[in-house]
This record gives structure tokens, C-alpha cells and sequence, in this order.
């Protein structure tokens, strides 16, 4: 951590297997919505672990994850 004053870090990061430069502590709801993609239709993973459409605003994004959206599939 810097001094105040400094500069805000940047963490780097993975979104869908390509690297990617984030605020730490950026919402992963956050990060969705930057996509440029209905977040309605996509689903979401950090670190291989499922996070559900309303918890997204409360997943804070720390240096190194790994975050993956893709569209879910349904039917039987």
C-alpha cells in the first residue's frame, strides 16, 4: 500500500483468459457492467467460484483474481 497521496494502484488480472488492469477493490457488479454486455445474461465465476447475479456488488476484486462470465445454459 502507498502513501497518501500516491497514486492508486492497478492490480492485474484475468477476465476470460485475457489480461486486464483493475482498481483494487473494484465491485465485480462493476466490472460486468464495463463489459459492455447485458449483465442479465451473463453469468459470472472469480477464482473458479460461481458468484450469483445479486451478490456481484458485494465481491471486491483483489490483485490476481481470475474472473470469467459466460452465458449460462438452460434447458433440459
Amino acid at each position: 500500500a502507498g502513501a497518501a497521496g500516491d497514486p492508486p494502484m492497478h492490480s492485474q488480472n484475468a477476465v476470460n483468459g485475457e489480461p486486464r488492469v483493475l482498481q483494487p477493490g473494484e465491485p465485480l457488479a462493476d466490472l460486468v457492467a464495463a463489459l459492455g454486455q447485458a449483465p442479465a445474461a451473463l453469468a459470472t465465476a472469480v477464482n473458479g467460484e460461481f458468484v450469483p447475479r445479486g451478490a456481484r456488488a458485494g465481491v471486491q476484486l483483489r490483485e490476481g483474481d481470475a474472473v470469467f462470465t459466460f452465458q449460462p445454459i438452460t434447458g433440459g
